[in-house]
Order: structure tokens, then C-alpha cells, then sequence
């Protein structure tokens, strides 16, 4: 008798969701299953680093995903072949389910429509991770779905297994329509499962630039001035800033910024980064720039300065504030901000100016109620770890 190989394609809609899938599928890594991936925008370095074969190469376009946020974007991409990419994409899912032979096949859509739809048109059985869309985006959270009808109607398949919202929120609300759905909270924060958060004394400030270029290498300049509105501010106060880069992102590049500025790079190491980090200095400060230990410098600060969205919402999601300064985008832009703040609400303090950064960070740094009250938020609007591993057991349980 033929054994039946159970094989898992995951498609994945950006660097945050990759991530996503990785902390997922690493749970299934352990079984027998087969699983590949097709992340849809970008180059799915997350799945290369989990040793997760990719089907395709995907080509990388300027918006980088983000082209419903601006119109200019769009025609950019379009300019640079997006609808093509799209149904050579198309074509590649529909490829890879005919090439298996005498297999159970399972499509794993995580972030969005695109993802989603590409499952539906498959014609095997498909899950959806929804990381893309909260309940908490409404003007009136608690009254129906975030989700358009056509979404849901992807949802409600009988060959979708199974739906997994972000937050408990959005499930509820989902959960009053013929869909499969399960609050397992969200997988976003299990890279800090098992990791206690340490005590730091010394006031630790995370900048997060963003994970794709060139818009993190222009947010990089407009964080720098609001780094330069701290020191000057708590010019009392040794400080440290820790830079969480993307390995998308080229160090040479931020570095030249940082020492046009007067930074001065020295041979220091902070013993809680890895030994690669470059470490600079003015006046009270120390900065440092790292590519790994990035879920360390997430619980090490107390505070971010930020212009990025999936680590953004991580960092909230420990229970600690962060101050957004929106800019020219594509992703970062007033618009993607202000929407963010609707889902993380008190946690994430927006500015419009880099120079306020610094008092504005003296008076949360001092506030211990309003530094408790954004803690509980943070999680509530987050959710707690642990989700990576109860969807992927669902997903084993529904579907074998």
C-alpha cells in the first residue's frame, strides 16, 4: 500500500508575515509533513533562515507590499510588471498542487486577501492566518466584522479549515458567521516564548527604522533627530539606544548617517548583543547596530522610537510604549500610522515632529500609572505567546 505524503504550502504577503508563517510551520517542522513556501513580496529571507524551501524566487517591487497606501506606489508597481508577478505567482500555486502526486495537500494563507484568494483558487484545502486586519481598526470595534463579505466568503469554503484572527476581538465578531474560526491569539509575539524579560537599570530606548529599503534608510535620519531630542533632553541620564535592523537593511549605510552626525564608533561591546554589533558613542549616549539578538534589544528597552509595523506591534505587545513619527512612506506614512494607533490605542504616542520626542519621552518615562495602564493594553491588544504551537496542532487536528 502506497504511503500518502501530507505536504503544506505556505504563501505569505510581506516580512512580518513570513515571519508569522516561520513560527507557525517550525511546529510542523517536527513531523513528517513536507512543507515549502511562496512568499508573495520579498525575497522570504525568514524562510530561508528556517531552512524552508522556497518554489519560486519572488522579484522585488518598489513599494515593497504596501501599495494600498499610496496611489503612486501602485503605478510604480504596475509600471514594474506587479501584474505580471501576480499571475506568475498564480500560476506557480496552481502548478505546485498539479506536480503532487498522491499526496494530502494543504495551502497555509497568512497576511491578507492576496494570500487568501490564491488559496481559495488552488482547489485543496487552505487555512488562513489573518494578521493584517483587527477589529480594534473600527470606529466601533465591538460591532461587526473588519472583514469585507468577499473575505469572509473565502473564509466560509468547506475547504477552508480553518481561520485564525489576530486578536480575541476580531475572532468573536468573525465567529458570528459560518466560519470556522479559532482564538488561538497571535503568533506575532512568540518570539519571546520562554524568554524572561530582564531588569535594566539604565534607561534603554529601541529604534526600529523599518525592514525595507530604501524607505528604513530615510526613516533612519528622521529617528536620528528624534534620538538627538533625547539627549538633549535627559542630559542628566545615561542612555542607551538599540538599533533593531532588518537583514534586509545595509549597516554600511546607516553607519555613514550616524558618523556624519558625530557619532564616534568604538570597540565597546554590551554584553547582552552578540559580538557583531557596532557600537557608537556621543556625549551620554551609546548606540548600538544589530542584525541579530533582535527578540534581546525588544524586551531589554523600556521605550521605542518607531517608524516600522510588524516590530512595532511586538514591542507594544510586551506592555511597553512606543512614539511613531510617520513619514514619507511608503509604508510608514501618516496614514499607515494613524491606522496603527487605532489597533495598538494608548500604547503608541504619535508625533509629527522629531524635536518633541525628547520631552514627550520624559514625562511617559516618569508616569507609573500610565505606564501600567499601557502595559495591560499592550497585551490586550496583542495577546500573550503561545499561539504559533495551538495553531499548528489545530491545523494537524482539522485537517488529518
Amino acid at each position: 500500500m502506497t504511503k500518502i505524503t501530507i505536504k503544506i504550502l505556505c504563501l505569505s504577503n510581506g516580512h512580518g508575515e513570513d515571519a508569522i508563517a516561520v513560527n507557525t510551520l517550525k511546529h510542523l517542522q517536527q513531523t513528517e509533513i513536507e512543507i515549502a513556501a511562496l512568499p508573495l513580496v520579498g525575497k522570504g529571507i525568514a524562510y530561508q533562515l528556517a531552512n524552508i524551501p522556497l518554489i519560486s524566487v519572488t522579484e522585488t517591487l518598489p513599494s515593497g507590499g504596501f501599495i494600498y497606501m499610496d496611489h503612486n506606489q501602485l503605478w510604480q508597481d504596475l509600471q514594474s510588471g506587479l501584474i505580471g508577478l501576480t499571475l506568475k505567482q498564480y500560476q506557480q500555486v496552481k502548478q505546485w498542487v498539479k506536480q503532487q502526486q498522491d499526496c494530502n495537500l494543504l495551502i497555509l494563507a497568512v497576511g491578507d486577501i492576496l494570500p487568501l484568494l490564491f488559496a481559495w483558487t488552488s482547489g485543496v484545502k487552505y487555512a488562513f492566518i489573518g494578521t493584517a486586519k483587527s477589529n480594534y481598526y473600527l470606529n466601533q470595534p465591538e460591532k461587526g466584522s473588519i472583514y469585507y463579505p468577499w473575505e469572509r466568503w473565502l473564509m466560509q469554503s468547506p475547504r477552508c479549515i480553518g481561520v485564525y484572527p489576530r486578536d480575541s476581538l476580531t475572532a468573536v465578531n468573525l465567529a458570528k458567521y459560518p466560519i470556522r474560526v479559532f482564538d488561538y491569539g497571535n503568533p506575532m509575539m512568540d518570539i519571546f516564548e520562554d524568554i524572561d524579560q530582564p531588569t535594566n537599570p539604565i534607561t534603554t530606548i529601541l529604534l526600529l527604522p523599518g525592514s525595507r529599503p530604501p524607505e528604513a534608510e530615510t526613516n533612519w535620519k528622521i529617528i536620528l533627530q528624534g534620538v538627538d531630542s533625547v539627549i538633549n533632553t535627559l542630559t542628566e541620564e545615561s542612555l542607551v539606544f538599540l538599533a533593531a535592523i532588518a537583514p534586509t537593511i545595509n549597516l554600511d549605510n546607516l553607519e555613514t548617517t550616524l558618523i556624519q552626525q558625530g557619532w564616534e564608533k568604538i570597540p565597546e561591546i554590551i554584553p547582552y548583543l552578540e559580538s557583531k554589533a557596532r557600537i557608537f558613542r556621543q556625549r551620554q549616549a551609546i548606540l548600538a547596530l544589530t542584525q541579530e539578538k533582535y527578540s534581546t534589544c525588544l524586551l531589554q528597552a523600556q521605550i521605542a522610537i518607531a517608524m516600522a509595523g510588524t516590530a512595532t506591534e511586538q514591542f507594544i505587545g510586551l506592555g511597553k510604549p512606543a512614539i511613531a513619527i510617520p513619514g514619507p512612506g511608503p509604508q510608514y506614512t501618516p496614514f499607515f500610522a494613524n491606522k496603527q494607533q487605532k489597533l495598538l490605542g494608548e500604547s503608541l504616542i504619535i508625533v509629527e515632529k522629531p524635536k518633541e520626542i525628547g520631552e514627550i519621552l520624559r514625562s511617559i518615562h516618569k508616569d507609573p500609572v500610565k505606564l501600567a495602564k499601557i502595559a495591560v493594553n499592550g497585551q490586550k491588544r496583542m495577546g500573550k505567546p503561545g499561539a504559533s504551537q495551538n495553531i499548528a496542532r489545530s491545523l494537524l487536528s482539522q485537517f488529518f
